[in-house]
């Protein structure tokens, strides 16, 4: 399916590795011109390289800042003052006792998972509606909805994402830009692939039986019972951008692998 995007422009926070990568590289594919977001030189020109080789009539660009960081959010706004399409794909996640998260770490979430998203948005939806066409996307989690209690910390903030969307997608009115949030189950990334080897790394398994032990014993309302491709993730999030998906709006369009209990 064409997806009519060419020539378009999008920001992809924290895009070298992971959710936020399989989503640059589906939007390179149907021709956007993606600005490729990390903290390090070398991660940014890799991907960029590697768009630049699959998908050559696209010009991807460079945006190697820690947004966490406020000049150089700053920074980045300035290079890049108008885009079409914002994914916010960029956040943190650490399994952590509830008793051992202090204040300074539910913060620090906050800030990362929230605050960053926030400050990107209210910088490019004006000039959306002002051409009346832009995307603004959120990527949550099922524990949005429906926290696992391993980290709350995440869990709040990706909660906080559902109801920061809502708000900014009513400031869309009656226009053809939209905000949504696409809120996947457990996908496999750098990531997670990390968090498997804490919990099994000493006990020398396969990835299969990893997948298998993590599903039955930490994601067991799974449906599926094995992590998400973050390549399926990075086709979802391109058609949401599309313009042929212009009736989602203020939506939370899942991808859990049936983990959420649907309410009829």
């Amino acid at each position: 399916m064409k997806m009519q995007m060419t020539g378009l422009t999008a920001l992809v926070t924290g895009s070298t590795k992971g959710i936020g990568k399989a989503i640059a590289l589906e939007l390179a594919s149907e021709g956007v011109n993606v600005i490729i977001n990390g903290r390090g030189k070398v991660d940014v020109d890799t991907v960029i390289a590697e768009i630049q080789t699959k998908f050559p009539t696209t010009n991807p660009q460079s945006a190697v800042y820690d947004l966490s960081q406020e000049k150089e959010i700053n920074q980045l706004m300035e290079k890049f003052p108008q885009v079409d399409l914002l994914i916010n794909s960029l956040g943190i996640f650490k399994p952590t006792d509830y008793y051992e998260i202090n204040d300074e770490e539910w913060l620090r979430f906050f800030k990362m998972n929230v605050l960053i998203s926030n400050t990107l948005a209210k910088q490019y939806l004006p000039h959306m509606l002002k051409l009346n066409f832009g995307r603004i996307v959120f990527i949550a989690s099922e524990e949005a909805l429906m926290p696992s209690g391993e980290m709350a910390h995440y869990s709040m903030t990706k909660t906080m994402q559902l109801s920061l969307a809502k708000t900014l997608a009513i400031q869309t009115k009656g226009t053809q830009v939209t905000v949504n949030t696409v809120l996947p189950g457990p996908t496999l990334t750098e990531g997670v692939s990390g968090m498997l080897e804490g919990f099994y790394g000493k006990e020398n398994i396969s990835f299969e039986e990893q997948e298998r032990r993590f599903m039955a014993e930490h994601r067991s309302a799974s449906l599926i019972q094995r992590f998400i491709p973050a390549e399926e993730l990075g086709r979802l999030v391109t058609f949401v951008c599309s313009p042929l998906a212009s009736s989602f709006s203020g939506s939370v369009i899942r991808a859990d692998g049936g983990m959420v209990p649907t309410i009829f």
